[in-house]
């Protein structure tokens, strides 16, 4: 396990490289008040717990679903394998592997993964060898990562990328769930049957609509979201406990395309998940469909980030 410090924020994040490089908790102080920000399964430490239902889960070379775990790609047919009673593949091959840490100090670490290296026995599921490099920082009450995606193959290497935070809801132990609040820039939703998308866009109306706000009393999402909007080429969610006078703010870059915005059946958490494609977006682009589904060259390799910051209710 890695902690890292700001000793003079008092700040802290740990990440679990054991777990898919999991930062798994993050906190810090807000006006002399400890703010908890993710939620994080009992026995998620000692690997009993999905890697998936924790802290923030990192998705790749697909995030979510693809259906039945079958794809074609470059007249070649790929078959990934299901987890146990489930239909439909999920959430790709690098949150329940160990990465490779090569940096860290107080307040940063940087792990790789490499699937030929560090996952040799799944290299022939994914059309190309890839290589990703995650880096986490901590400053003040801001936690930022920066991801590098790079193809060290001779071959093109489709991909999606996305992660899964948990955000924990509510901000204060003197605050109620229900009237938490939660905000996305989407205008449309993807049309979904048994969790995988038609390939139909909607608009967003009801409780889907996170534009304005909504309160999460009575809310049940699990929807992808899309027609996002990005001001100076960033996207912000926000997680608001307007009673704790309380926010948490997710920026991340405009390559982020969907929202996944989920809440957990435990009811102690809401998920608001930044990908840069659809679910099951390799099997939608060969019918035309806008996906986000992205391609890297050989030798090519392409930046992401996203960032977390906690503070007081900004009115």
């Amino acid at each position: 396990m890695l902690t890292l410090h700001d000793h003079g924020a008092g700040s802290i994040a740990r990440i679990l490289p054991e777990r898919g490089f999991n930062c798994f908790r993050f906190e810090t102080i807000v006006d002399g008040q400890c703010v908890d920000v993710l939620d994080v399964e009992p026995d998620f430490v000692t690997g009993t717990a999905r890697p998936s239902s924790s802290g923030i889960p990192i998705l790749f070379p697909f995030p979510n679903r693809i259906r039945a775990g079958q794809f074609r790609w470059a007249g070649r047919d790929h078959s990934l394998p299901l987890p146990e009673g489930k239909p439909n593949a999920i959430h790709g091959f690098v949150l329940d592997r160990p990465w490779r840490v090569f940096e860290q100090s107080d307040q940063h670490a940087c792990a790789e993964f490499h699937l030929s290296r560090d996952a040799a026995d799944r290299c022939d599921l994914w059309p190309a060898d890839f290589r990703i490099t995650v880096r986490y920082a901590l400053a003040g009450a801001t936690l930022r990562c920066d991801i590098h995606i790079a193809n060290p193959d001779t071959r093109p290497l489709p991909w999606g990328f996305g992660t899964h935070p948990y955000f924990r809801v509510p901000l204060s132990s003197t605050s109620r769930l229900g009237d938490c609040l939660v905000q996305a820039p989407a205008a449309e939703v993807w049309e979904l049957e048994d969790f995988l998308p038609t390939g139909r866009r909607l608009p967003v109306t009801g409780g889907r609509d996170l534009r304005d706000g909504q309160a999460l009393a009575d809310l049940k999402l699990d929807d992808v979201l899309t027609g996002v909007t990005a001001r100076d080429g960033q996207v912000r969610t926000i997680v608001m406990d307007p009673q704790a006078g309380l926010q948490v703010l997710q920026v991340f870059d405009a390559s982020f395309r969907e929202i996944v915005a989920y809440t957990p059946p435990h009811g102690r958490s809401v998920c608001l998940e930044p990908y840069t494609c659809v679910t099951d977006a390799v099997n939608l682009a060969p019918r035309g469909i806008d996906t986000g589904w992205r391609v890297l060259a050989p030798g090519e390799e392409v930046h992401l980030w996203f960032a977390i910051h906690v503070g007081r209710v900004i009115v």
